[in-house]
């Protein structure tokens, strides 16, 4: 006759013989510092990128600074290519090697403060209000409008027209093409 084993017991861990006192201080977590975006070495002022999303996604477009949310500062120029100034975060670019002379183009003024939107006026909308057509045109603030002006007049000036037409054209793959294996 085979004796029955004794049954058994998961492992308990020991109570803690002390316990703190509600006094005792846990050291705060300390929280992220932001640290600046670094800059990817392959752009510098004057660097011709190519435009991987957004509304303008494929253009050329000239990189003029980094501002101080980590995001590109980059322009058409708009007269060339449509593109007006415009922050673009550095993952959705490709840089080339092509470079063009950014000496004169004066974007000091140009910030993250120069980007951001004006408040709409909230009111209630009635039926009619919501179901009207069309709705009013936004116009572009003329500081915005000279801004672009100078920018483009210091770059655009120094363009030659085979620099102009490559600014001009889109970036596209055709069959057969396969971006990691090309040289830009």
């Amino acid at each position: 006759a085979t004796q029955p084993s004794p049954p058994r017991s998961a492992t308990m861990p020991k109570a803690a013989r002390m316990y703190p006192a509600d006094d005792v201080s846990k050291p705060l977590r300390k929280p992220n510092t932001l640290k600046p975006t670094k800059l990817r070495a392959s752009i510098a002022p004057g660097q011709v990128l190519i435009l991987l999303a957004g509304r303008f996604k494929g253009k050329r477009v000239v990189f003029l600074k980094q501002l101080e949310s980590g995001l590109l500062l980059v322009t058409g120029p708009f007269k060339v290519n449509g593109v007006p100034l415009r922050r673009v975060n550095q993952r959705y670019v490709i840089a080339t090697s092509t470079k063009v002379d950014v000496a004169g183009a004066d974007v000091a003024a140009v910030g993250d403060a120069y980007f951001k939107r004006e408040a709409a006026a909230k009111g209630k909308k009635g039926e009619d209000e919501f179901f009207a057509e069309g709705g009013e045109k936004k116009e572009v603030a003329a500081a915005k409008v000279e801004t672009q002006k100078k920018v483009d007049a210091a770059i655009a000036g120094k363009l030659d027209a085979t620099m102009k037409g490559y600014l001009g054209s889109r970036f596209s793959l055709k069959s057969g093409q396969y971006p990691h294996e090309m040289v830009f």
